[in-house]
């Protein structure tokens, strides 16, 4: 029998929860690498593997008013020797402040799991004496603080104030507390398989089920590719080049594959490009599973030969990607200033070579992810200075299904998370221009 068959309920699962935690924190590793590495959170099932995921992402994504709250009742930070007895601290005020445990396991299994570390262990004492005191008064301390800014790193925050405001910056930052829903999009028939999946229809098209915690694989459809998940904003840029049926497409930085099922399913005459095997092959599966016809290519951007050119050009280059914050709370403990700067200088590289790869006449649709105008605007206007053979094509409401509220005054595309769509959920914060070629 194995030694886990000895563990109290619940103990493995809060393990596996600060081993991920530590991974994202200290290691700097994306949560969903972790998911699928991390040998704990792999030993777990069912319930448990859906607690230590919804524990950690609570963790991230409250990070900074867990902190808050913890150092109302710690005299001093605890040393670094302490070991994981901070992390402990962490998932365990995760527990008491945002999830429905019971006091009593949430602070007895974090006493026993610092008694099993050599270095948190002289520290178990004190753990249990300030869990004793979150659970009693951590919430209406909480109440007091400001989730909003706590959670928001100096240099994000500073960025989206300048950028949008500070009252927008906040609710950008308010948007990011909660969990992104499931949204869905489909070959056809959205109306009938809105019905069908339970869903609400967005205006855009996109299908947004109530729980992002489904069952995928157990929904109608699934298995016979109707449909794959997509969030409603990464789902817009492809919808710019307009009817592009019999059309060649070049979609570059494709993977993992929502976007290539777009164009697939519209009619056009798609190369999918990516440099990562990895991804590739999950963008293969993807459009296997959705019977989609494609010409696949594992390549680099920067490598492509400019002797063939298409019709049309879709580029959605590697960015910082805190558009997507609400749906990844890890990105916050992963990107940083310098990260940004890098990925600018890429974008610019990409987005020129790009270039020479549209006919004259032909479309280029640039997009990313970030919240931020130096991989957006400025991108776009600083391309456009340097590139006399191309114009802005600005976007107008009928190419976005009336949403104008995503259209910025110079005719780009920008929606933020703190956007409503349909019955008001947001949705990903995603920057789009419309390019041509004279």
């Amino acid at each position: 029998m194995s030694a886990a068959k000895h563990e109290k309920p619940g103990l493995l699962a809060r393990r596996a929860a600060i081993s991920l935690l530590q991974g994202v924190t200290l290691d700097q590793q994306p949560l969903d690498q972790l998911l699928e590495a991390n040998a704990e959170f792999r030993l777990l099932e069912g319930r448990d593997r859906s607690f230590a995921h919804a524990l950690v992402a609570l963790s991230l994504r409250h990070g900074g008013e867990i902190k808050a709250v913890l150092g109302k009742f710690l005299a001093k930070p605890l040393p670094r020797s302490s070991g994981m007895a901070v992390d402990i601290l962490i998932i365990a005020a995760a527990q008491l402040l945002f999830m429905e445990v019971s006091p009593h396991a949430a602070i007895d299994l974090s006493v026993d799991l610092a008694k099993q570390d050599k270095k948190a262990q002289h520290f178990s004492g004190l753990i249990n004496a300030v869990l004793r005191k979150v659970s009693t008064d951590g919430k209406a301390a909480l109440k007091n603080l400001d989730g909003a800014r706590l959670n928001t790193p100096d240099w994000l925050w500073e960025q989206w104030v300048a950028a949008y405001g500070e009252k927008t910056a906040r609710d950008i930052a308010a948007s990011h507390l909660h969990e992104a829903p499931l949204d869905i999009s489909v070959k056809d028939k959205p109306e009938r398989w809105a019905e069908q999946l339970k869903g609400e229809l967005l205006p855009t098209g996109t299908i947004r089920l109530e729980s992002g915690d489904s069952n995928l694989q157990a929904l109608p459809g699934f298995s016979a590719g109707e449909w794959w998940v997509q969030d409603a904003a990464s789902a817009l840029p492809a919808k710019l080049l307009g009817d592009i049926k019999g059309r060649s497409v070049l979609d570059l930085c494709a993977a993992p594959g929502g976007k290539t099922a777009q164009l697939a399913s519209a009619g056009a005459i798609v190369t999918a490009v990516d440099d990562s095997l990895t991804r590739m092959n999950r963008l293969r599966e993807n459009l296997a599973r959705l019977k989609l016809q494609v010409t696949t290519l594992l390549a680099d951007v920067l490598s492509l030969p400019t002797d063939t050119l298409y019709n049309n050009v879709l580029l959605d280059a590697p960015c910082s990607a805190t558009g997507t914050i609400r749906r990844h709370p890890d990105l916050i403990y992963l990107k940083s200033p310098q990260q940004v700067a890098g990925l600018v200088s890429l974008q610019q590289k990409m987005l020129s070579h790009a270039a020479r790869l549209v006919r004259p006449g032909g479309k280029l649709v640039y997009c990313t992810c970030s919240l931020s105008p130096l991989e957006g605007e400025r991108q776009v206007f600083n391309f456009l200075r340097a590139h006399e053979d191309f114009e802005l094509s600005t976007i107008v409401p009928d190419d976005l299904a009336r949403q104008a509220q995503f259209i910025t005054p110079a005719g780009l595309m920008r929606c933020l998370p703190s956007m409503a769509i349909g019955k008001g959920s947001g949705l990903d914060g995603f920057f789009a221009a419309r390019l041509e070629r004279r």
